[in-house]
């Protein structure tokens, strides 16, 4: 695990190949995104290393509901039950009344090379026994509203890398939880980090992905906390001008 201060009030947390966000006013935080089933320990570990614990929690916001965004949900929910929201669409993902994810096909094709050994071995790791699990208490959480939360968290429509993706924009601290509509590096991805697309087969929809970062060109942000790789910083207009280019 690894925690980067990125504003006073913000701090990306990085666990097995992926990110989550703690949000902080006074004691209390908002949780975006939890990383893997079995990075659920090194959750609330995070929560200790800033000098929080599991009842300063106010809520889990969620990006979207692969095993890497909402696996740690339990872990927290079992020390301190709090609402978990995400975008309308995304809420029956959570509650897994369809699924949206990478079938074991897909993953035993990426063992032809080394690179896909490796991200496949760290992912079982960080899944198995839990590859079946669900958030049945994820609610709907409205659009372009600022949410009562630390951070004042507004969701934004991201479709395209799950049905339901959501981003969140932090207009005080003008910083962008992109989730995976825009990463900066991925085990499976060439070359150095940037702002970029996730390797397509872990997608729905690119081209409504691309549509998406339409939506997100136009926030006043230029701070990008992504859902893997490093923080990236930068006007979001000329970021998703030099993407689409």
């Amino acid at each position: 695990m690894k925690i980067e201060r990125v504003t006073d009030t913000v701090h990306m947390v990085t666990g097995t190949n992926v990110n989550w966000a703690l949000v902080t006013d006074g004691d209390a935080v908002t949780v975006i995104d939890a990383g893997y089933p079995n990075d659920g320990a090194d959750l609330l570990a995070s929560l200790n290393a800033i000098g929080r614990t599991p009842h300063d929690v106010q809520a889990v916001l969620l990006t979207h509901a692969h095993l890497d965004h909402m696996g740690g949900i339990p872990t927290l929910l079992a020390k301190h039950p709090v609402p978990v929201l995400t975008g309308a669409t995304e809420v029956a993902h959570a509650h897994r009344d369809y699924e949206e994810q990478i079938t074991p096909p897909q993953m035993l094709r990426l063992c032809l090379h080394r690179p896909g050994i490796t991200w496949v071995a760290q992912t079982l790791r960080a899944v198995l026994p839990h590859a079946k699990m669900s958030v049945p208490s994820a609610a709907p959480v409205p659009f372009g509203e600022a949410l009562d939360l630390p951070g004042s968290p507004i969701p934004v429509s991201t479709p395209g890398h799950t049905s339901g993706h959501t981003a969140y924009v932090l207009d005080a601290a003008g910083v962008l939880l992109t989730g995976d509509a825009l990463v900066t590096a991925h085990p499976l991805l060439p070359g150095r980090p940037r702002p970029q697309f996730l390797p397509s087969f872990f997608s729905e929809n690119e081209t409504q992905m691309e549509l998406s970062l339409r939506a997100l060109s136009e926030l006043q942000a230029d701070v990008i906390i992504p859902g893997h790789g490093p923080v990236a910083h930068g006007d979001m207009g000329r970021i998703v001008r030099n993407l689409s280019g």
